[in-house]
């Protein structure tokens, strides 16, 4: 069974703690995959690497923003179908309502 990271500073880090908390498909419910569960101080360390991260943001141009955000959301329409089918296992929604998420 798949056990789901942590996304921080561009890296996917699983939690120290080797605690984790179920994902069930509200369909079936079976276990799906599983999630990390951080330690406290991981939290912080993460809350760190945010506040850096919006810094660094917050200083980059808008065109350079606008840009990223494009290829943000040219790379979302590519996995559309995979996001779909993740949000209809987790959420319970029909496929056609999860399209449109």
């Amino acid at each position: 069974m798949k056990t789901m990271g942590n996304f921080i500073g561009g890296q996917v880090c699983l939690s120290s703690s080797n605690q984790t908390v179920e994902v069930h498909n509200t369909a079936t419910r079976q276990v799906e995959r599983r999630v990390t569960q951080s330690t406290a101080t991981e939290v912080k360390q993460d809350i760190d690497v945010a506040h850096q991260t919006f810094a660094d943001w917050s200083r980059a141009t808008p065109l350079r923003r606008a840009r990223i955000m494009f290829n943000f959301k040219a790379l979302l329409e590519q996995q559309r179908d995979e996001l779909a089918t993740l949000i209809v296992s987790e959420h319970g929604k029909v496929y056609s309502d999860a399209l449109c998420e």
